[in-house]
This record gives C-alpha cells, sequence and structure tokens, in this order.
C-alpha cells in the first residue's frame, strides 16, 4: 500500500516564514538538521579553542600563560562541550536530515518536539560557558574544575561552577531524550510501505539502538548529578565519606552513562560508513545482517562494561576480572564491523574522492583506538596506565578519529545534497590529509608520554616530557587551523558552487538519492513503495 500524504498549501508557506523567524519557529526536519548542524561546527571551535589554550601551556614545562585552576576549568569545559554541545549535535543533525530522506518519510514523527529539543542546547551550551564571564567580573570562581566526570569529593567542594555545569547536563539530557523518542518513533511508525526493518539503511539502525542508549542511561546521569546537588546545597551526604556516603558510588552512577556514550557517539557514525564505503566502492555493503546484530551486540554489551573506567578504585578482584572480560568481548562485535567495511572495499572499483578518503582514514585510526582500548581494558596493565596521557591518547583515537571524522566524513558525504552544491574537492582533500597528519602528530606523542609515566590534567610536569609535549603542541595547533579550511569548505559550499544532480555520488543507492539536490521543503509527499 502506498500512503500519500499532501500538505495544503497553505501549510507549505505558513512553515516558511522568512527571516530569522522561520529558524525560530520551523518544525521542518531539515530547518532542524541545518540549525544542529550549524551549532555544532560553532560549538566544535569554542572547544577546540579551549583545549589550544591547554596546549600552549604545555608547550613547556613550569607554569606560562595560566593559573592551575583555569587550566583544569578549560580541560573539563573542553571536554563538556565537544562531547554534549558538538559531536551529539551532530549526529543529531544527521539523523534530523536524512533518516526521513532514507526511510521514505515525510518528516520527523514529532515535529514540534523536535523544535523544542533543538533550542535547549544554546541556553545550556550559555550555562556551560558563562562563569568564565562571570569570574571576569569578579563573580565566582569560575566554571567547574573537576574534569567532564564531576567526580565527588572535588565536585561537592567546587565553586559556583559546579551548579551551571549540573543545569547545563540536564538540559542537555532533556534535549536528548526528546531527540531520541523522537527517532525511535519515526524509524518504527514512518517507514515506507515494504521496507521491514532488515530493509532499514543502516544509518538508521547505528541510530535506532543510538537511542534505546540514551534512553537507559541519561536518567542514570540525571539521578547522579541530583543527588550531587543535594549533597552540595541541601546537606545530604551521598558522596560524602565524612558524612557516611561513598565517593565511589559516584563514579559507578556517572560511568554507568559515561560508557554507553561513548558508543552513543560512534554508533551513528559506524552507520553512515557503509553507505560511504558502498558508493565508492561500487558495491553493495558487505555482510549487512551482520553489521545489524553487531550494532545491538555492541548496544547490549555497552551497559555491562562501565567500570573499566574505575579499575584502580579498589574494587573486589571477581568485579576487577569480569569488567576486564567483558570490555575485552565488545572487541568481537567490533572486529565484525572492521571485516564488514574491508570487505565492502574488497575488489570494489574504488575512486577516492573526499568522503571516502575520510573514512578510510577513520578505520585506521579508529582501529588503534580499539587496540589501544584492549590494552587498557587489562586490569595489570591499566594499573599502570591509568590517569595517564596514554588514556586520553586513547579516548582522542576513538572520538576525534572515531567520532568528528566520521561526522567530517558524512557531511563531505551529503553536503552536496543538501545544498544542490558541490564544495571544493581540493579544498576537502588539503582538509583530510593536513587534519590527518596533525592529528597523529599531537596523540602519538601522548601514547608514549603516558607509558613514561606523564599524569593528565596536569598544567606542570617534569622535565623528562618536554620534547614530546612541545611536538603535541605543534600538531594540535597545525589540527586547530587546519578545521579553519573545513569551515571555509563548508560556508563557500552554501553559499554556491558548481549545481550537482540527485544522485551526486556515482555509486550512491537508496532512497534519499532519487530526491532532487537540494531536497524539496516537504519531502515525500507521497510515500514511496519499497519493493
Amino acid at each position: 500500500m502506498s500512503i500519500a500524504t499532501t500538505h495544503p498549501v497553505e501549510h507549505a508557506a505558513d512553515s516558511y516564514h522568512g527571516g530569522w523567524l522561520r529558524w525560530l519557529t520551523t518544525t521542518n526536519h531539515k530547518d532542524i538538521g541545518t540549525m544542529y548542524m550549524t551549532f555544532s561546527l560553532i560549538m566544535f571551535f569554542v572547544g577546540g579553542i579551549m583545549i589550544l589554550g591547554v596546549r600552549a601551556e604545555l608547550f613547556q614545562p613550569g607554569l606560562q600563560l595560566m593559573k592551575p585552576e583555569f587550566f583544569n576549568q578549560l580541560i573539563g569545559i573542553h571536554a563538556l562541550v565537544m562531547i554534549f554541545a558538538a559531536l551529539m549535535p551532530a549526529a543529531t543533525g544527521f539523523a534530523n536530515w536524512m533518516i526521513p530522506l532514507m526511510i521514505g518519510a515525510p518528516d520527523m514523527a514529532l515535529p514540534r518536539l523536535n523544535n523544542w529539543g533543538f533550542w535547549l542546547l544554546p541556553p545550556a551550551a550559555i550555562l556551560l560557558t558563562l562563569p568564565f564571564t562571570l569570574a571576569l567580573f569578579g563573580i565566582g570562581d569560575g566554571a567547574l574544575a573537576t574534569g567532564w566526570t564531576f567526580y565527588a569529593p572535588l565536585s561537592v567542594q567546587g565553586g559556583m561552577g559546579v551548579d551551571f555545569a549540573i543545569l547545563a547536563v540536564h538540559i542537555l539530557g532533556i534535549s536528548s531524550i526528546m531527540g531520541s523518542i523522537n527517532i525511535i518513533v519515526t524509524i518504527f511508525n514512518m517507514r515506507a510501505p515494504g521496507m521491514t526493518m532488515m530493509k532499514l539503511p543502516l544509518f538508521a539502525w547505528g541510530w535506532l539502538i543510538t537511542a534505546f542508549l540514551l534512553i537507559a542511561t541519561l536518567p542514570v546521569l540525571a539521578g547522579a548529578v541530583t543527588m550531587l546537588l543535594t549533597d552540595r546545597h541541601f546537606g545530604t551526604h551521598f558522596f560524602d565519606a565524612a558524612g557516611g556516603g561513598d565517593p565511589i558510588l559516584f563514579q559507578h552512577l556517572f560511568w554507568f552513562f559515561g560508557h554507553p556514550e561513548v558508543y552513543i557517539l560512534l554508533l551513528p557514525v559506524w552507520g553512515l560508513i557503509p553507505h560511504v564505503l558502498s558508493a565508492f566502492s561500487r558495491k553493495p555493503s558487505y555482510g549487512y545482517k551482520a553489521q545489524v546484530y553487531s550494532f545491538i551486540a555492541i548496544g547490549i554489551l555497552s551497559v555491562v562494561v562501565w567500570a573499566h573506567h574505575i579499575l584502580t578504585s579498589g574494587m573486589p578482584t571477581p568485579a576487577l576480572i569480569y569488567f576486564m572480560f567483558s570490555t575485552m568481548a565488545i572487541s568481537l562485535p567490533l572486529a565484525v564491523l572492521f571485516f564488514c567495511w574491508i570487505a565492502t572495499m574488497w575488489k570494489g572499483s574504488m575512486t577516492f574522492e573526499t568522503p571516502m578518503l575520510f573514512a578510510i582514514g577513520f578505520i585506521v585510526l579508529f582501529g588503534i583506538a580499539g587496540l589501544t582500548g584492549l590494552v587498557l581494558a587489562d586490569v595489570a596493565a591499566d594499573a599502570q596506565y591509568h590517569h595517564s596521557y596514554f588514556v586520553v591518547a586513547h579516548f582522542h583515537y576513538a572520538l576525534f578519529a572515531g567520532g568528528i571524522m566520521g561526522v567530517m566524513t558524512g557531511v563531505y558525504y551529503w553536503l552536496p545534497k543538501w545544498t544542490g552544491h558541490m564544495y571544493s574537492e581540493k579544498l576537502g582533500k588539503l582538509h583530510f590529509w593536513l587534519t590527518v597528519l596533525s592529528f597523529n602528530l599531537t596523540f602519538i606523542p601522548q601514547f608514549f608520554l603516558g607509558l613514561a609515566g606523564m599524569p593528565r590534567r596536569i598544567p606542570d610536569y617534569a622535565l623528562q616530557f618536554a620534547e614530546f609535549n612541545a611536538i603535541s603542541s605543534v600538531g594540535a595547533f597545525i589540527l586547530g587551523f587546519s578545521q579553519l579550511i573545513f569551515a571555509w569548505n563548508i560556508w563557500s559550499c552554501v553559499r554556491g558552487g558548481p549545481k550537482v544532480d540527485s544522485r551526486v555520488w556515482e555509486g550512491a543507492e537508496g532512497l534519499e538519492w532519487e530526491l532532487s539536490s537540494p531536497p524539496p521543503h516537504h519531502s515525500w509527499e507521497t510515500q514511496p513503495v519499497i519493493k
């Protein structure tokens, strides 16, 4: 059965206000997707500027530019901004833009909720960064200085910045849960006739598992930071050892969210990578069912491995052994994904446009994240490497090379579809090579620093670590400035460029490529029927 959904002309005109009002009131999934992506790009640069301040301080030993308190604040807010205000909104922007197009739906299932979900983000981002500004005027002592983890007892004793961060996390959590509900309802209820779950695009599958993970884990984080709030202001002692509380309880609650969060950031990317590999290898994605089952397995396993982040916190030996083996078990479905991605490229007639370069760069560098993660999963090895720069390097290979480079893959792949214009391929390739080389220049030295015993989150360090830190800081500045090429390429593409047809890429398959580039304001007025 084909479902026809025609909209009256007035509705179409009404929802297309001119000027800023259009963006404030829009319920159109493409507009909201665009706003998410724009917000994400701005916050990516905000978070990037913060960490360049940190890397400038670490360029040589001794305190150079800032006080240790300010250094700690920059590190904590950098992480929160990058995770909650750059990576997650980027993934949600993709979901908003692409899922309705990919499944043949006229829009998201809950459009007003969608609008509200986005407009919660800017106030939350302001709350995260406002304490910096207030401190300039002598109000409070700046942003939270506990690292992004809010660990008690530091966070119980911290200044006003902790309260701001708690409120911001609540608002961001509400936004994410609303987005997740919307995505689940859209995928279950609004697929084109004939599109069974096992015909669903892999990107939609990746996001479906992500949405369930968000709904399962975010309330636990909300509960933990609420308990922290009552410890701070209402005389409770959940995490205060002096009052009979347990600071380790906070770590368990936090990481029950914090570890699945890694997969929340990565699953949408793992869903889009096969689409890109398939298009530029000119052959169908290998092992569709294997990839779907791997996504589900990773989703389930991700909520039972959290305590590998706190292997050194004094847990009993059986718990240590359980968390070590469950963590190692997650590498198996991930290995299946890697196999499927490589098999998709195998004997394909590959071409190396910018999205394909980023997809291959992603596979290689994310592979390093996976392998170093296995090192940290080992209880005996972790005793040495925990809270060292080895961990910092590992999770940046997961979240920058895995998350952000995955997002860049998706942007280069779908941007011509969104705008109807082609970006500069020359600039795209320059951006790729600069990003990959400077990223490795930044983070490979940090593996060596960690192995040599340099602790993380310190503004000053011993003389023996000076060379590697200097190399890492130079790499970080090149990495930061090379993202300006990315922003310029997007900007010039949005403003105009060579026109593209509906298919854009020769090997691209899927419903979204049947619509014009850019897609009409109301896509799929008549739903397609999947044979």
